[in-house]
Parts: structure tokens; sequence; C-alpha cells
């Protein structure tokens, strides 16, 4: 299984581009990394891909990562849909960039789903996509080998809802398994702390995509754990992980919490 992180960054990027901070100032000076927003893509056999959240940056995050660039063929594109954790805008709105393409499935919870009723219809005027209920017992396979389980972590629903009925299925993560490796990734890049329901979810996995937006949040949710690699996500503004010299980022380190760059590639 390839694992791309086409963005690592909180909702608006960072820099933030109305923010002022001393972080956003230094990405803007050069002096610490700017980041895209958060998503990812995984493949178990580099043909046929799949996002997880389609960010708003995610037209200049496929242009970006070459593995993911259109070729010659009946099916030039190798992305075959996405899977989303939630509804909010920085996980959604880059839906609409890849409208036009037919064909395309997308796995999300059933609030999710009808939250984006709107946004759906407008999208399949484009092109028909094939729309699927991530929750579904027994999970789901992607082409290419992948098997896909998702697990509610969170009631979070989105701002702009005008009605927003309580949901524990409003947040997922999803455990994805290469049937040929054996290779288990969870990816969760909201989490609401850490529970007995998050441990079994960990259980077994080779690596944890998590939630680095707070960091006292993630640090219970990556407590040590023996052959878990552990990987910092969505990191907003005021992160002091942002900052590779920092003493945040250092004691990450010694932790065996790795803060990885837009782009990186990692394989189980």
């Amino acid at each position: 299984m390839r694992v791309v992180l086409l963005g690592t960054a909180a909702s608006g990027g960072f820099p933030r581009w109305n923010c002022g901070c001393t972080p956003c100032a230094a990405a803007r000076d050069g002096k610490l990394p700017s980041r895209t927003q958060e998503a990812a893509a995984v493949t178990g056999n580099s043909r046929d891909w799949w996002l997880l959240n389609a960010s708003p940056d995610i037209r200049a995050q496929l242009t970006a990562t070459s593995a993911l660039w259109p070729g010659p063929g009946p099916r030039p594109t190798p992305v075959r849909g996405v899977l989303l954790t939630d509804a909010e805008p920085d996980h959604v709105s880059g839906l609409t960039e890849l409208r036009g393409e037919p064909g395309l499935k997308v796995y999300a919870a059933p609030p999710v789903l009808a939250a984006l009723a709107p946004a759906r219809a407008m999208i399949d005027r484009y092109a028909s996509w094939e729309w699927h209920d991530s929750l579904t017992t027994g999970g789901f396979v992607l082409s290419g080998g992948l098997v896909v389980t998702a697990h509610p972590v969170g009631v979070s629903a989105p701002a702009y809802l005008p009605r927003r009925a309580a949901d524990e299925r409003w947040v997922t993560a999803y455990r994805i398994e290469d049937l040929a490796t054996g290779g288990v990734l969870v990816y969760a890049p909201r989490l609401a702390g850490r529970d007995a329901e998050l441990d079994e979810l960990l259980a077994g996995a080779d690596c944890a995509v998590l939630d680095g937006t707070y960091l006292a949040t993630a640090d219970a949710a990556l407590a040590p754990r023996s052959g878990l690699r552990r990987i910092h996500t969505r990191l907003d503004e005021a992160s002091p992980l942002l900052d590779p010299a920092s003493a945040a980022r250092a004691r990450a380190a010694e932790a065996g919490i790795e803060v990885l760059p837009d782009g990186a590639e990692f394989v189980l």
C-alpha cells in the first residue's frame, strides 16, 4: 500500500490567507514550510488511487503528485474516488474540482451524504458518480486490493447546516488493509479524544495518521504502542509542531511521533 500525504494543514491551510500571527508571517517569509489543507491518497496497486478527503486545494495537490497525473487511455486519471471523513468544507469542497470525470465513487457516512445532497445533485449533472454509505456492515473493497472499514469517532456537525441534528456518525475514521501485504493504515484526521473505540481501531495497525490540530488531544490519542507508526496531520496555525526547531517538535520526535511535509509518501 502506497500512501501520499497530499496536504497536512487544518482548515485554511498554512499560512491562512487572513491571519497575521507570528507562525503565518514566518511561513510567508519562507522561514516555515507552507502546507495545504489536509487530504491524502492511497493505492494498493499503484494504478487505482483513492483520495482520503477532497480539500479546497485538491487541484494543486493532484498537480504536485506525479503518481496522480492523467495519462493516455480510456480512463486517463488514476483517481477512482474519494473517502470522506466528514462534511466540513475543508474536506468536501474539492469534490467540485473533480466534477466531469464519470464513474467516480464517493464513500461517506449517511449524515454526510445527506448534508451533501445539493452538491451531489450539481456534480451529477456534469457526470454521474456513485455515492456509497461508508458505514455499510462488513466494510467495502476498493479496486487495487484494499479493504476498508469506517468507524464513527465524532458527533460534530458542520456549522453551515441550518439544522444540525445530533448524530454519532458525523465524523468517521478509516481502517484500510492491503490484502496483498497485510499492511494496515488508520486514517483519522479529526478526533474528539481517546476512547476505547479508538484503541480498538488502532489495534494491529501498522501506521496511524491522526488529528494533530490540538497537540494535547493528539498526544492522548497517540500513546506509545508497539509496532505502530504515528504521524500527525491537520495542523493549525497555532500548533508548535509547525516549527521543525521547536521544543514541541523535539518532544514529539522523542515520543516517536512524526510530522511530515505535504507530498510525503510511505509504503505499508
